[in-house]
């Protein structure tokens, strides 16, 4: 019974870890660093407000932490895609329709990125663990974009992280921007019509950078 009896407690463990990262993800979307509070957070999470600091220590750490979460759930959302299994101009078009549907998906993304770069990215500055997750992607772009040139239907001098930077950024300027651009044109720039334009204009814009004449 010793040997076993430290299990239900780690499950129990990481059950609240996760049902106050959850909840923080939620608060933290809608309200932003400045706006969240703990005592909102213990309230969705069902715990004792006590638990969040001494499992995560600060609002700021635990900001962080569900940066970390977030970013890492879009890297491995990433990964099932296989991407070195297609065709350069494949993989590049489903990176890039993944990029936009996942935005769509989960519109907290969108607001909890709002949110680090109204603070500067200081927080992700101290992670280390972000910087290994991006890593991934980006070496997964340089190989096919590699292949693509090899085999004669990209150009070369494509740099990796400049073209993740510019898939990413078409989706997410759309998004993050779509009640101000919708006003300013007059168009409701979110109807089923308007983001299947969107996302085949991304793709036609992508492919046509890197695609050789």
């Amino acid at each position: 019974m010793t040997d076993t009896a430290p299990e239900p407690r780690s499950r129990n463990a990481d059950r609240s870890q996760q049902a106050i990262l959850e909840a923080a993800r939620d608060e933290f979307a809608q309200h932003g660093l400045a706006g969240a509070r703990v005592d909102r957070i213990a309230e969705r999470a069902d715990v004792n407000k006590r638990l969040i600091y001494y499992y995560f220590g600060s609002k700021d750490d635990l900001f962080l932490a569900v940066l970390e979460g977030v970013y890492a759930d879009i890297r491995t959302a990433e990964q099932k895609l296989h991407l070195l299994a297609l065709s350069p101009p494949d993989a590049v078009r489903r990176l890039t329709e993944f990029t936009w549907d996942y935005y769509i998906d989960h519109p907290e993304f969108i607001t909890l990125l709002n949110s680090a770069n109204l603070h500067q990215a200081r927080h992700l500055r101290k992670s280390s663990r972000v910087r290994e997750m991006n890593s991934p992607v980006i070496q997964t772009l340089g190989d096919i974009l590699e292949r693509g040139r090899k085999d004669g239907v990209f150009r070369g001098g494509v740099d990796a992280v400049q073209l993740y930077i510019s898939i990413a950024s078409l989706a997410y300027f759309y998004l993050s921007n779509n009640h101000t651009l919708s006003a300013i044109f007059g168009r409701d720039l979110m109807t089923g019509k308007a983001r299947a334009e969107r996302r085949s204009h991304i793709c036609d814009v992508i492919l046509g950078y890197v695609l050789k004449d």
